[in-house]
């Protein structure tokens, strides 16, 4: 990948979506730590000022990445679950796999997105809604198994820390390194089969 980005996105007014581009190019080539305004400029070809005005600092923009990077996150759970059966079971570790594959095809984006710092920075700036990004599948995906007039959430958290845990510990190559071949590693699908467990609601 070039080390600069066009400057014509800037001639053509998308100085915002090449800056978003740059400093997701810079955290996925060299981390989360060199993510900064002044890079992101630079890369993109523009002055080191003109983020100011598209970006409340650096929070900001790692903000306007995290949303692209959650809407890359559900795109990946959502083809999972369409490429399996109406089987509710079948469905929620679909969108399992899908989390697996985006946390280890975009381990600094997993790890930007769903950092404590930037849930707090999402929360802080207009549209907090962005947080939302990507629950709705997992909300769609569970409420087979949420009785009527029970919490979704707990149904929710309980699939969520599974699979959010799983990927945390995958990441840090505690199930060993990484197989393009079986990128979920062998440990996956005694894992999920803990969600066989869960119960249909009766209709």
């Amino acid at each position: 990948m070039s080390d600069r980005t066009s400057k014509s996105a800037h001639h053509h007014g998308n100085l915002r979506a090449a800056l978003i581009e740059s400093g997701m190019a810079i955290l996925i080539e060299e981390g989360l730590n060199k993510l900064t305004l002044r890079r992101c400029a630079a890369r993109a070809g523009v002055s080191h000022a003109a983020p100011a005005h598209h970006f409340d600092g650096v929070a900001g923009l790692r903000a306007a990445i995290s949303e692209e990077g959650f809407r890359i996150f559900r795109n990946y759970m959502l083809d999972a679950r369409n490429n399996v059966g109406p089987d509710p079971h079948d469905r929620i570790k679909a969108i399992c796999r899908g989390y697996i594959y985006f946390a280890t095809d975009h381990p600094a984006l997993f790890e930007l997105i769903f950092s404590i710092k930037i849930i707090s920075d999402l929360q802080d700036f207009p549209g907090s809604d962005k947080l939302a990004i990507g629950y709705d599948v997992l909300h769609d995906t569970c409420t087979p198994f949420v009785e009527a007039g029970h919490d979704p959430i707990v149904v929710e958290t309980q699939v969520w820390s599974l699979v959010h845990g799983f990927g945390t510990l995958m990441l840090t190559n505690r199930f060993g390194g990484p197989n393009p071949d079986d990128p979920c590693g062998p440990a996956f699908a005694p894992v999920m089969a803990l969600l066989d467990h869960l119960p249909v609601k009766r209709t």
